[in-house]
């Protein structure tokens, strides 16, 4: 049976991905903070001693919270350092994505439009991006498609957290409303289920129009 590891599986997007999956009959194995913590090195360690294979791989991943720049202390920048990127770099060192598998990358608009309240989210999830994006000609070789997703506003804890009033915000987007955990879920379910291989080192903008930028 093909098997897939969800990082951040337990809730929000990684819940709705895990979910999805489970519909097409894949053995899902949905990993919570408590399974692996990518801002803890020796947790990624001890994770990929267990975890050394997969079919299917979905790097996901909670963020900090807003902070402005001038106020982000040394030990935060090492913090989401692991968390964001180093973390995920030494699990694409270590585990064997077998061939014609699948790696997607759960990342944010932020790698495309930076925030200025979310300012270390924007640059170590842009980083990996760079370096998920050159690891695609690579994986593709084993016939690997590699797809980075980089979600908008999602009805998720996260946003809830971000922004205050949730219900005047949805107003301002293009279809009124927030996506939902589930729509991502369908689409990697989708990606899967259909075999599509040659969509491989693309970013996917999913963000209900709200984005301005072309590419």
């Amino acid at each position: 049976m093909t098997r897939a590891i969800v990082l951040g599986g337990s809730r929000g997007i990684g819940k709705a991905i895990s979910d999805s999956l489970k519909s097409i009959q894949i053995d899902i194995f949905a990993a919570s903070k408590n399974d692996i913590d990518t801002s803890d090195l020796n947790s990624v360690k001890k994770f990929l001693e267990e975890h050394t294979q997969t079919d299917i791989l979905i790097l996901n991943t909670g963020g900090p919270a807003p902070k402005p720049f001038s106020t982000i202390t040394e030990d935060e920048w090492k913090l989401y350092h692991n968390q964001l990127f180093l973390g995920f770099c030494t699990i694409l060192q270590k585990m064997k994505i077998n061939d014609d598998g699948y790696i997607f990358l759960i990342s944010s608009n932020v790698i495309k439009e930076p925030n200025t309240k979310l300012i270390i989210s924007s640059a170590y999830r842009a980083a990996f991006s760079e370096v998920f994006k050159i690891l695609s000609k690579e994986y593709a070789q084993k016939n690997i498609s590699c797809i980075n997703i980089a979600p908008g506003p999602i009805n998720t804890d996260r946003t809830q957290e971000l922004i205050e009033n949730v219900e005047e915000f949805k107003k301002t987007l293009p279809m009124k409303r927030l996506g939902e955990p589930e729509e991502i879920g369908n689409f990697v379910k989708a990606i899967i289920e259909n075999n599509i291989k040659y969509l491989s080192g693309v970013t996917i903008n999913f963000d209900g129009a709200n984005s301005n930028y072309i590419f």
